[in-house]
């Protein structure tokens, strides 16, 4: 981070600390150091490994040897990689967060027990007895500290792998015996596997070997969860689970509790349902991690580790800084650049808040209004492309549209919010007469770009692989990662006296490549391994080759840095993480391997496979978690009567029907990653909205923004408490702030979903397509539905940071504040006032459909004269107040007379 910041009444490590511990709060993670600390990394490690492998080759594990021939070991279906996935991560969850901490109700009632049983019989045998009982317990179960793997996880991650291996080894009896017969039909542990057949007693012999590994999956699924996500979400995945169970029982004459009777299911077809088909724990969404949330949350570690999160905070800084407000805009800028590599509302406020709050504060902004703008832009990186959440790559897949046009869809919504963030946090900056940063205390633009311009390669090769190329997702996602760490390679190995050397073994073993392809048809590494020759002329011969390039530049650089481990690096700026696991390394093993070039990019391949792993295991358990649910009201039954009793309760009204959409999204999204609100908003609500013409991509994209708005809603608001924490502001009064400063977020998806031009979508039957050259020639649809929606929508955004901040020139009064929102409303939704129209004069009588294309524009143009006339308004109260001041000054000044 920009050390000329670092000056003032606290210092960026003091802040840094806070941010840490408020982190630590919020996220129960274990402290883990020595041996747990290597069992975590190494099976991150693992996991990534094994996802990169499945970017690259997919499910067929096999290689080649030169030499020697091919090893096969074989290939897998998407069943077993799913539960091999969900496995990677039950196992991370044990170990990284504590079964209790001894302050749960169960365990401060054994607690209570105990020690009064002790007290009373005090310096008894029986004291001793219980005490003993007791400290048992605690070491079996209880990790007080945050610090200590206790025997039950490790007794977890075992249980955790049987179902898995039952899975690899068991496979056919799945597909061929339980998919026909269900789960009754398949063998016992005796018949499954004979050698334990002595174990064959209780539960093992009179159930299935199969219904019991369902069974532990699911309860094992539920501890993690309880673990890694809270109460909340295991209850409620919980109370479906007993829903399909005894949802029968419901009364069938009663109105609405009839609407939610389901018929009678026995627990083996629930498990089967839940384990052993594509419906439940390894549904669509656990699918769409293995295909492309890991891989995407893996290419976002491998940026933030090779330092670019660093350097994009100090570029926002550097542009910005010097502005009216100029870190509450640098606030802005980098929370979105940090929002889009860790897609974690409360993982971005800590990571930026640490250094953006502060400086905030020094610069004149509350403490709550620093910590509300922190928060509220960490909470829309998650909408900002090319990366964006988890959420968007499962949009991909239950919407059956391609990321490219998914992310050309979202970014001017994305642009919007973030425009409005800027808007209101320069009219506050302008209200408190705040200033920027001195130019000293910032880097200079042009050498901090001359410096760190290759983080920027990734992200446009990311943008190239998915919007030009277009590419599979996962298949994007793996060549940008190749690309990304052929880029710190040569990055770790270039200096002044080698770089010369360096570029020119790289060009040459390009053209090696393009002359190989070129004369034999192949290239060098394709010949070692016995590839078949194709014939490609010059040119194509050349583009080839590009292919090949992240190879020659890993390769050419990791040879230089084995040959010279120990030269300098001048452009090698990693993360601190990096360096610090490369450090502690160093002091345990007792060299200093980690603090030469070559041991950093060694770390640095490592620590971001770690860390993503650690990313993705929060990801993981909540999207397997959050699949019950679809899977549960697939076997019930639910869906069909959800949309007719969503349909009743809304009366038809699309109006009515998104408010009721919007808030539930809100609430459940309060204290649930958004990933999971999204499945269960989608699941619920997805199927009703096309029925209203909506195009489906708009649909999903609402529930995603809406969703986004819990992280910063009272009462839970994660984001707004985190940063409160960094801030020392009241949390309350943080969060209520948050919220005003994101109502961009409900504003702008109301927008989209009536007008889809917004998104640059062109709607037909409830289908949309993204915009063509034609559509753009298409006048009378492009300006009437694109063009003046999109322009009006962001002077609707303006609109409405006004009226929050309530300033322009001078304080806007409450009646002109009710004017903004006014015009705001009608500059970006009209429909949400004309619709209503419609309804109230069919009322009396009045047959009048008043939403057409004609009175959209119509609308719109009445909101920019609402918001031009008290814009006006409060500019001319400005001059007049402005005159009167100079006025009453040079009167009471004799001097000026």
């Amino acid at each position: 981070m920009t050390s000329n910041t670092s000056n003032g009444d606290e210092s960026l490590e003091s802040e840094s600390d806070v941010a840490t511990e408020v982190f630590e709060e919020i996220d129960n993670r274990r402290s883990l150091s020595g041996a747990g600390v290597v069992a975590v990394a190494a099976i991150g490690i693992a996991f990534s490994a094994f996802q990169l492998w499945l970017g690259a080759r997919g499910f067929v594990f096999d290689f080649t040897i030169p030499g020697y021939g091919t090893v096969d070991l074989g290939s897998l279906s998407s069943l077993q990689i799913r539960a091999i996935h969900v496995n990677f991560a039950l196992v991370l969850a044990f170990l990284l967060f504590p079964g209790s901490d001894g302050r749960g109700y169960l365990t401060a009632g054994i607690d209570r027990a105990t020690r009064g049983i002790a007290d009373r019989f005090d310096g008894s045998p029986v004291s001793t007895a219980v005490s003993a009982v007791r400290d048992a317990i605690w070491w079996v179960f209880v990790d007080e500290g945050g610090d200590r793997i206790t025997p039950s996880d490790l007794v977890l991650i075992l249980l955790s792998t049987f179902p898995t291996i039952y899975y690899a080894t068991r496979y056919q009896e799945i597909t061929d015996v339980i998919r026909v017969l269900g789960l009754r039909g398949a063998g016992g542990l005796a018949d499954v596997y004979p050698a334990l057949a002595p174990l064959s007693i209780g539960p093992l012999a009179e159930y299935t070997f199969a219904y019991l590994m369902g069974v532990l999956a699911i309860l094992l699924v539920l501890e993690a969860t309880r673990r890694a996500l809270g109460l909340l979400l295991t209850g409620l995945v919980s109370l479906f689970l007993l829903y399909a169970k005894y949802g029968y029982l419901l009364p069938r004459d009663v109105p609405v509790a009839r609407t939610f009777a389901t018929s009678q299911l026995r627990w083996d077809q629930i498990v089967q349902n839940l384990w052993y088909t594509v419906e439940g724990i390894l549904g669509v969404p656990v699918g769409v991690s293995v295909r492309f949330i890991y891989i995407f949350i893996l290419f976002g570690a491998f940026l933030e580790m090779s330092g670019a999160g660093k350097w994009f905070i100090d570029l926002a800084y550097s542009l910005t800084g010097t502005r009216k407000g100029g870190p509450a805009k640098a606030s802005v800028v980098a929370s979105g650049f940090m929002g889009m590599l860790s897609g974690s509302s409360v993982a971005n406020t800590v990571t930026t808040g640490a250094l953006t709050i502060p400086l905030m504060k020094r610069s004149g902004y509350s403490p709550e209004f620093s910590g509300a703008v922190e928060s509220s832009v960490s909470s829309g990186g998650q909408i900002l492309p090319p990366v964006m959440g988890a959420a968007a790559f499962l949009i991909v897949e239950y919407t059956g549209t391609p990321f490219r046009d998914v992310v050309i869809a979202a970014t001017l919504p994305a642009i919007a919010f973030f425009f409005g963030m800027w808007v209101m946090v320069h009219f506050e900056a302008a209200k408190r007469n705040i200033g920027g940063l001195d130019r000293a205390e910032l880097l200079d633009v042009v050498p901090h770009m001359r410096r760190g311009w290759f983080y920027l390669v990734p992200l446009g090769l990311l943008l190239y692989y998915l919007v030009i190329a277009r590419l599979s997702v996962g298949r994007a996602g793996w060549l940008t990662i190749a690309a990304t760490v052929a880029l710190i390679a040569m990055v770790a190995a270039y200096n002044e006296r080698y770089g010369t050397y360096l570029v020119g073994t790289v060009a040459a073993g390009y053209a090696l490549f393009a002359g190989s392809l070129f004369a034999l048809g192949v290239t060098p590494v394709g010949l070692l391994y016995g590839a078949e020759a194709v014939d490609v002329g010059l040119v194509a011969a050349f583009g080839e080759a590009a292919n090949s390039l992240p190879t020659i530049v890993t390769a050419v650089s990791v040879a230089f840095l084995l040959a010279d481990p120990r030269g300098d690096a001048p452009l090698l700026d990693l993360d601190d993480a990096v360096d610090g696991s490369a450090e502690w390394v160093d002091e345990r093993l007792g060299t200093d391997v980690g603090a030469s070039r070559t041991g950093r990019f060694a770390s640095f391949v490592l620590k971001a496979m770690d860390s993503g792993a650690r990313t993705a295991t929060l990801v993981v358990v909540a999207v397997a978690a959050a699949g019950i649910i679809p899977g549960v009201i697939g076997i019930t039954g639910l869906g069909g009567s959800l949309r007719a009793l969503i349909l009743d309760v809304s009366g038809g009204s699309l109006v009515l029907l998104l408010i009721l959409a919007g808030i539930a999204a809100v609430i459940v999204g309060m204290g649930m990653p958004t990933t999971v609100m999204y499945i269960i908003i989608v699941v619920l609500l997805g199927p009703v909205l096309p029925d209203f013409g909506i195009a489906l991509l708009a649909v999903h994209l609402f529930v995603l923004y809406l969703g986004l708005m819990a992280d910063v809603t009272p009462p839970v608001m994660v984001a707004a408490y985190a940063a409160s924490g960094i801030a020392k502001s009241d949390p309350f009064d943080t969060g209520k702030q948050a919220f005003l400063l994101s109502l961009n977020k409900i504003l702008v998806p109301f927008a989209f979903v009536f007008s889809p031009g917004i998104l640059l979508l062109r709607t037909s039957d409830g289908q949309g397509t993204v915009l063509t050259g034609a559509d753009v020639a298409d006048l009378g649809f492009f300006l009437p539905e694109v063009a003046v929606p999109i322009l009006a929508t962001f002077a609707g955004v303006y609109a409405l940071g006004v009226a929050i901040i309530g300033y322009y020139r001078t304080d806007v009064r409450s009646g002109s504040r009710w004017s903004l929102v006014t015009a705001a409303v009608l500059l970006s939704v009209p429909g949400m006032v004309l619709l209503p129209a419609s309804a109230a004069l069919g009322l009396v009588g009045v047959d009048a459909a008043l939403y057409s294309v004609t009175n959209d524009v119509a609308a719109r143009a009445v909101g920019a004269a609402i918001l031009v006339a008290a814009l006006v308004r409060n500019a001319r109260r400005a001059s007049g107040g402005a005159s009167d001041a100079a006025a009453a000054e040079s009167a009471a000044d004799p001097v000026s007379q």
